[in-house]
């Protein structure tokens, strides 16, 4: 699908431990993997996984990036079977301390065949042990009821059983939210609920706050687009316009679903489309509220974030050729930790709200035809 056509408005629019982390890459450490991380009941506001400060790297490292299409490699119309590879070598080479995996893993949620290519692609992943945290995206509901859906989705990640969404602690600067932007995120929805209590009992020392999610909440607008932001997602946005008020710590957001990659900064938040993990690119006309405005095509890639002190260095990292050999840092960016008081109250730069005649009942029909 192209999304060439100038938008006019820019709207605001991721048992048995062992086998655990053979899965989903929770680390592996010379300690019990009850001493370095613990599962804790989705119904608490707290953290559902953590992680200790020591297990992490001094300068822990964070990569996401998403919609790989895990499926066939003969299919050579759902994904780009070597630049899908290449980003998976890439990131097992990187050593990360946490991979987020913003949705659409794999091509069709229904085969497990295409859950199999993703557990063979990503062995070097478990042979270095990295931690997986995956987000739910559209096609892990393709071509299979949602009960069947999930429990393919549980039996590849047995460690999320019964969860669609989840949050991660990252010692003591970092924490994580996977949400599963297929279900309802409006306000009311027990999703939405969950997603206040997690920011409302965040301890102050933590710094900076990854929100990983496949649907985009904002966006370059495409006229005649089928994939912009949609109601659902933006009610992410209001809600963090509201509680970044409230909170010492700087939210970081990555979605995926447009494939290809962008980033805006809105009220203080940053916002990031990346969509570059192996599905076939989409062209993007930028708007001016993008703050990447490069021409480069295709954009496969993945966002690497290194934490220095107080504040987090992200690079967007290109694959420049498709033998996966050449890579090119084509964005960098710096986000700053509050340093002093809550974050200035900035007003929204969304010029329309497509939210007021939408019911929650339309929405997720929406939801379930994209």
């Amino acid at each position: 699908m192209r999304r060439s056509l100038r938008g006019i408005l820019q709207v605001f629019i991721t048992v048995n431990f062992a086998a655990v982390c053979a899965v989903i890459g929770l680390a592996q450490s010379n300690g019990s993997q009850t001493d370095t991380q613990r599962s804790v009941q989705s119904s608490q506001p707290g953290p559902t996984f953590v992680v200790r400060e020591i297990d992490l790297q001094k300068s822990t490292t964070v990569i996401a990036y998403g919609d790989m299409r895990f499926t066939d490699p003969s299919n050579a119309k759902a994904t780009n079977t070597p630049a899908r590879r290449a980003l998976v070598a890439r990131v097992a080479q990187e050593r990360p301390d946490a991979v987020l995996l913003n949705g659409d893993l794999t091509m069709h949620g229904g085969d497990q065949a295409d859950y199999a290519i993703y557990q063979t692609e990503t062995q070097a992943w478990r042979d270095a042990h990295l931690r997986v945290f995956p987000a739910l995206g559209n096609h892990e509901f393709a071509n299979c009821e949602i009960p069947q859906c999930l429990q393919n989705w549980w039996r590849t990640f047995p460690e999320l059983k019964d969860r669609r969404w989840y949050s991660v602690q990252l010692g003591t600067k970092l924490y994580v939210i996977a949400l599963d932007s297929n279900d309802s995120l409006l306000p009311g929805s027990q999703q939405h609920r969950w997603l206040e209590a997690q920011i409302a009992s965040l301890p102050k020392n933590f710094q900076f706050v990854f929100i990983t999610m496949h649907h985009e909440p904002v966006a370059d607008i495409q006229l005649g687009a089928d994939d912009n932001p949609r109601p659902n997602e933006m009610a992410v946005v209001d809600l963090l316009n509201k509680e970044k008020l409230k909170s010492k710590a700087k939210f970081i957001v990555v979605a995926g679903h447009i494939h290809n990659y962008e980033r805006f900064e809105q009220g203080g938040v940053v916002y990031l489309v990346s969509g570059g993990g192996g599905a076939p690119q989409q062209t993007v006309e930028r708007t001016p509220t993008d703050l990447y405005q490069d021409e480069s095509f295709p954009n496969f890639h993945y966002v690497k974030f290194v934490l220095n002190g107080d504040t987090v260095d992200a690079t967007m990292y290109r694959l420049a050729d498709s033998s996966g050999s050449v890579w090119e840092a084509k964005d960098t960016f710096k986000v700053e930790a509050n340093r002093t008081g809550s974050p200035k109250s900035t007003k929204p730069d969304r010029a329309i709200s497509r939210r007021g005649t939408t019911s929650s009942r339309s929405v997720l029909k929406q939801m379930q035809n994209q």
